[in-house]
């Protein structure tokens, strides 16, 4: 799971520059076709499943109407605890204040602060075991998102921007995507800044600078002047015969302006939705990102990202974690039920989780501090077990420094992590790449934890 190392250094709204060259080499092999699109009325959005399939099918010309694999990141910043969250252990000296509850899945508990996630744990596998070797935030989330521990000769993709690489199918609109980006969206590493994550922030509006702010004819005329006038420029020197004489630039630009005559744009904007649905995901930014990662999957977006920050709970531990809860409840559950009623789930990878979970003991501050001995990651959809459970923490950890493993059954590395992730999104883990200096790279370290995968 992984947000994606560090995107473009510039804030959101960013330029329709900027919004090209990171989706240029992102765009589609095939498209949902904006005739699809508008022939249902509202932009699509309100076609059903199966017609947004077969439209999908026709558009391509083939005859199996399956929906290319997609991924949802729901990314917690910040380490959230596994004791007050997936894996409580109440009633010990290390359970804290958490009470755990039953769920939808017979003899699986998570923290009574998840009451709504409760009633749709039949629906994921929870991998209570994950284990890592970085407990640095900026060092972990990099391992979690990537795969790979961080290297300074050279920068990994993550899921998205591995996902948008192995497979081009995709939309008008950017097929990777970070919404409420916080600290850490996607990147594509050695595949290129193209893969990096197209960034906004809280999609209670329309994304700011893409539609044309000015009158048909003068948006025209400045079309015109950027392909008789910059772009003429760009070409000098450059081998004319390349790519039939087309420039990256105009590449990037041609990108750019079938987005912003696109009607997958209004994917973006929740605001028409009703009350009612708006309301079950939650009042909050977090919230409105997962409603708007469901509607973005809808149209052909590959990997939507959306974090929520405030797990960092070093003090006040269980009222941090209760707020954070509070958010995070609400948005995954109504995710998940929603994915599921509109046949979206067969074809959608959803993950939940964050770079390591928290200590066992409480802290003098009564907090947590970090803690990448073992730790909780959620996954749902595209072949994943449903009502599964992987591993386990010992309930009265013993906590030798010397033996951190000894109180984690079944442990699972962040690379089989990754390798499961890939292989439930029809990725090949063991794939070489090649970077730009030529040194051959796997997709994943890892194996894929057989346990929960449907296959």
């Amino acid at each position: 799971m992984e947000s994606l190392i560090i995107g473009k250094a510039q804030a959101i709204p960013m330029s329709l520059q900027e919004q090209s060259n990171q989706n240029q080499f992102c765009d589609r092999r095939t498209h949902l076709s904006r005739r699809t699109l508008l022939g249902a009325g509202g932009g699509g959005i309100l076609m059903s499943s199966i017609a947004r399939r077969l439209a999908w099918a026709d558009d391509q010309g083939v005859t199996d109407p399956a929906r290319p694999k997609s991924v949802i990141l729901l990314w917690l910043e910040g380490g959230p605890s596994q004791l007050e969250t997936f894996d409580p252990h109440p009633g010990g000296v290390y359970g804290g204040d958490t009470s755990a509850i039953s769920t939808s899945v017979t003899g699986l508990q998570i923290s009574d602060l998840l009451p709504q996630t409760a009633e749709q744990m039949h629906l994921t596998s929870l991998v209570r075991s994950v284990t890592s070797k970085e407990g640095d935030h900026e060092r972990a989330v990099y391992n979690i998102k990537t795969g790979y521990r961080p290297d300074p000769t050279l920068k990994h993709p993550s899921v998205g921007a591995v996902l948008c690489h192995a497979d081009q199918a995709g939309a008008d609109i950017p097929r990777h995507i970070s919404i409420v980006p916080g600290g850490s969206p996607g990147r594509g590493g050695y595949l290129g800044a193209a893969y990096d994550a197209f960034k906004i922030y809280d999609p209670a509006q329309p994304v700011p600078d893409i539609r044309r702010s000015v009158p048909e004819a003068r948006f025209d005329q400045r079309v015109a002047d950027l392909f008789d006038v910059v772009e003429s420029e760009f070409q000098r020197g450059r081998l004319r015969q390349l790519e039939s004489k087309r420039t990256l630039h105009q590449t990037a630009t041609d990108a750019a302006l079938r987005m912003m005559s696109s009607q997958q744009l209004d994917a973006f904007d929740v605001s028409s939705e009703s009350k009612e649905v708006r309301d079950s995901f939650g009042d909050s930014a977090f919230g409105r990102g997962a409603l708007a990662a469901s509607r973005l999957i809808e149209v052909g977006a590959r990997c939507v990202e959306v974090t929520l920050g405030g797990w960092d709970s070093h003090i006040t531990n269980h009222s941090l974690q209760s707020s954070a809860c509070g958010k995070l409840d609400p948005a995954l559950s109504a995710l998940l039920r929603r994915l599921e009623e509109r046949d979206l789930l067969d074809s959608t990878l959803v993950i939940c989780g964050g770079e390591f979970g928290r200590t066992p003991g409480i802290n003098p501050a009564e907090g947590r501090d970090h803690w990448p001995h073992g730790f909780s990651a959620l996954l749902a959809g595209c072949g994943i077990r449903r009502g599964g459970i992987h591993g386990a923490t010992a309930a009265k950890p013993t906590l030798d420094p010397e033996k951190p493993m000894a109180d984690v059954t079944d442990p699972v590395s962040v690379g089989d992590l990754h390798a499961t992730i890939l292989s439930a999104l029809g990725v090949d883990y063991e794939q070489e790449l090649e970077t730009p200096i030529g040194r051959p790279m796997k997709r994943c370290e890892g194996k894929p934890i057989e346990a929960i995968l449907d296959v």
